[in-house]
């Protein structure tokens, strides 16, 4: 997806003191009262999430605004992230939610890398290569949440799902199982995972999968300029049980694997997310979810000492909260490992916003196309149905 047109902010705006920003922030959230409710993702700014009623990583904020809407009967859900969470906030909540994105700009690089076009010509290249060997089997597609809605629609359409770094190894199970539709006896089953690389080969590993022969990737790029099978060989599509899309987060792929020599050296315990590189992954103590980062961090004995491989604003705020505590927390590497489309957020836009729906006009709407909306939800549903029953939103309240 392109990046969108964002209207340049009036000096009102963007030359305005930064207590005058929170206080007028402030005042607009009073005025509008439960008709509001403000979404910060973990990777915000301090100055943006402070203004957030909740925080928590992208689904489970969707998830928290769906009830948050039934529970209190809000007519505006101002999502802090990025362009694909605004999208499944909108897929989860009812059509007479404005969902908005402060700054429209905000997108993902990871997200932009699987274009719908894209994924349809992929999947018919894979399909007649395999065809023409003979192969009596299923491709079943999963989508990483981190993917335009466009996306989700075509797994949704295909029988596959949607899926979280925290229930990545359910969800596969699941595809190998044939997905939506149960393996027939004899049937094979190969996993088309969109669009992070890195998160469906650590989950392929973590089967017990030989990553380098029973995996093989998909570059669009490459299929663009010629190469059907995305430079893949017909040899490795046939012994791959995952088909991985070459696609990859900007902030994890800056995680190497000599950080965590430079970290195991001086005795300094390893978590990161499994966006980083497979090679990061190997030489960590511990991978998962933001959440399960989080979790982690806080359960962690005092005097205990760990470098964290995720984004910076994150583990900033962890490293202070966890500091109270007498756990150190640091940054796996010296980078400036930042989400800079996240980074497009701030406080001049939120109240430009909040502006607008005082004076009864919804700007930065995010809206699903209609035909995309039944199948994205779709995927999205049939992940949730995998969830364990009964499982909280893993957000909470700011502040």
């Amino acid at each position: 997806m392109p990046q969108l047109w964002q209207p340049s902010l009036d000096e009102r705006y963007t030359l305005a003191d930064p207590k005058d920003l929170a206080r007028d922030i402030s005042a607009r959230r009073r005025e509008l009262g439960d008709r509001l409710i403000i979404l910060g993702h973990h990777y915000q700014v301090d100055e943006v999430v402070r203004h957030a009623d909740f925080l928590g990583d992208s689904l489970k904020l969707s998830q928290l605004a769906a009830e948050r809407v039934a529970a209190q009967g809000c007519e505006f859900v101002v999502f802090c992230g990025v362009h694909f969470m605004a999208e499944t906030a909108d897929l989860l909540t009812p059509d007479d939610v404005s969902v908005i994105l402060p700054d429209l700009s905000a997108g993902c690089s990871m997200a932009d890398m699987a274009d719908y076009e894209d994924a349809i010509d992929a999947w018919e290249a894979l399909h007649e290569e395999l065809a023409a060997q003979g192969w009596r089997g299923r491709i079943v597609p999963v989508t990483y949440v981190n993917s335009t809605a466009a996306i989700k629609a075509f797994v949704g359409d295909r029988g596959g799902a949607v899926c979280t770094s925290g229930n990545a190894k359910r969800i596969f199970e699941w595809a190998l199982e044939g997905g939506a539709t149960p393996l027939e006896p004899g049937e094979d089953v190969k996993v088309l995972f969109l669009p992070d690389q890195h998160l469906g080969r650590n989950t392929a590993a973590s089967f017990g999968m030989e990553v380098a022969r029973e995996t093989c990737l998909y570059d669009p790029r490459r299929a663009r300029k010629g190469e059907r099978l995305g430079g893949a060989t017909p040899e490795q599509l046939r012994e791959s049980r995952a088909i991985l899309w070459a696609g990859h987060c900007s902030v994890h792929k800056l995680f190497r694997a000599e950080h965590c020599d430079e970290a195991r050296a001086s005795e300094i315990r390893i978590l990161v997310h499994p966006e980083c590189d497979k090679s990061v992954v190997d030489k960590s103590d511990l991978a998962g979810s933001t959440e399960f980062i989080l979790k982690t961090i806080r359960e962690a004995p005092a005097g205990s000492r760990w470098a964290i491989g995720t984004e910076v604003h994150l583990v900033q705020r962890v490293a202070r909260e966890a500091a109270e505590r007498g756990v150190h927390v640091r940054i796996l590497s010296d980078c400036q490992c930042l989400c800079t489309t996240m980074y497009r957020i701030d406080e001049p836009h939120l109240l430009w916003v909040l502006d607008n729906l005082s004076q009864g006009k919804v700007v930065n709407r995010v809206r699903v196309h209609p035909e995309a909306r039944e199948p994205a939800l779709l995927a999205v549903r049939r992940m949730l149905d995998l969830s364990p029953a009964g499982a909280p939103p893993a957000a909470v309240r700011a502040g």
